[in-house]
């Protein structure tokens, strides 16, 4: 399947120009295309994954991507999607925030071989370019009847505080950048989302009227939640960022177990290299046994693995079964789990396990007294490592710590405390 009809049946073709004279570049032969990323943070989020996914299937096909951080374009702010105006970034911030998301970038593309990427910063050609030498030889190709049909800026005239001239001219740096690798790098395609529309054309136009040569666009559907919703936060307004620092690979798993059902489809489709076929077959086991949440772990499994490792994707689907599986053999959890699991849970560390676990129970606060405790212990409530402790004056020993470090307490189903022997 061609990388067009691939796209269109994964639902990741809002628009594109002229979808023929695109098809028929395509099928010629290698073509340069460009996704923009603008360090608006330390870390990339949900929000860019299709971008940088797109790059990719775009690569396996064979043809040459190039990931753009937007290092001048991110000192302005593009007010896409927004209603009011973006904190400006210093030139401390913006290094920050690229230090950041540069090596994310890098993750995902291959930089070397028949069809290598390219990482650029549009830093490199637009912070020379003065103010007057910018209006002469770009601002006269672009009409401010053009710029004010965008619907964000449509939207921000007529309401709230307006828009100031620096968000204003942001389409305008965006197509000097799509202008600039047209001319320096044989750029032929801009990708983004359907947000993009409106900067990514007026690109288009600035490279027929500077350099008399076509250029297509292509943009997929914003990922969407069913109530409308990005899927930039988990349910517990928890934005799903890239970075392992900002939130953790098992925190990243947990969100995609958790996503509605009618959802699977779409998001294997959009955000995993699965075959359409494997989606196909998958689905239909998933919808005729839903309580197994198939299609969830899978969506978790993979994408984990795509942003994060497959390591790490092994490690937050094992720490994901110990603490929600009440089958999960903990004693036979691996290391890593585990690790994954400190980060967690509540933790207390020890020099060595020595007393009872009736004390140890208190000092987790997992019980709120020796007599609490008891209470629990005689319920059945009580679990050390999987299993249910029996007896109120039971006494871990060294056999019971997993990887000679680590023993899990359990009370109930969901309260949890993990004991680190150092």
């Amino acid at each position: 399947m061609d990388i067009l009809s691939d796209l269109e049946a994964r639902g990741l073709i809002q628009d594109t120009t002229d979808r023929e004279a695109l098809a028929g570049r395509l099928a010629e032969g290698p073509v340069t295309l460009y996704c923009g990323f603008d360090p608006t943070a330390d870390s990339l989020h949900v929000g860019n994954l299709i971008g940088l996914l797109t790059l990719r299937r775009f690569q396996l096909a064979g043809h040459l991507p190039i990931s753009l951080a937007g290092g001048a374009t991110g000192m302005v702010g593009d007010p896409s999607g927004r209603d009011a105006e973006r904190n400006l970034l210093d030139d401390e911030g913006l290094a920050r925030n690229l230090e950041g998301i540069l090596p994310q970038l890098r993750k995902f593309l291959e930089f070397e071989g028949e069809s290598a990427a390219k990482l650029l910063d549009n830093r490199a050609w637009t912070v020379g370019i003065g103010i007057l030498d910018f209006l002469r030889d770009i601002g006269k190709h672009v009409t401010v009847n053009q710029m004010i049909a965008k619907d964000s800026v449509k939207s921000r005239m007529s309401e709230g505080d307006g828009i100031s001239y620096t968000e204003f001219s942001y389409m305008m740096l965006q197509g000097y950048d799509y202008l600039w690798l047209a001319d320096n790098e044989n750029c032929q395609l801009q990708v983004g989302g359907s947000d993009q529309w409106g900067n990514i054309v007026l690109g288009v136009d600035l490279i027929r009227r500077k350099l008399g040569q076509s250029a297509h666009a292509l943009t997929w559907p914003l990922l969407t939640k069913p109530d409308g919703s990005k899927y930039g936060k988990t349910a517990g307004g928890e934005t799903i960022w890239l970075s392992p620092e900002k939130m953790s690979p098992y925190r990243f798993y947990q969100a995609w177990i958790s996503v509605d059902d009618s959802e699977v489809r779409k998001l294997l489709l959009q955000l995993t290299f699965l075959s359409l076929a494997d989606i196909e077959a998958l689905v239909s086991e998933h919808e005729a046994n839903p309580q197994l949440r198939l299609g969830q772990r899978t969506l978790a499994n993979e994408l984990t693995g795509i942003v994060h490792g497959q390591t790490a994707a092994a490690s937050a689907a094992e720490a994901s079964a110990v603490l929600f599986d009440p089958d999960m053999d903990v004693a036979a959890v691996s290391e890593a789990a585990l690790e994954f699991i400190s980060g967690e849970v509540p933790s207390t560390s020890l020099q060595e396990l020595g007393n009872g676990v009736i004390d140890l129970l208190v000092e987790s606060g997992l019980c709120q007294s020796r007599k609490d405790a008891k209470r629990a212990i005689n319920e059945g409530g009580i679990y050390l490592n999987g299993q249910r402790v029996g007896e109120a004056d039971f006494v871990p020993s060294s056999s019971e710590l997993l990887h000679d470090k680590y023993v899990l307490l359990r009370r109930g189903k969901k309260l949890w405390h993990l004991l680190i022997v150092d």
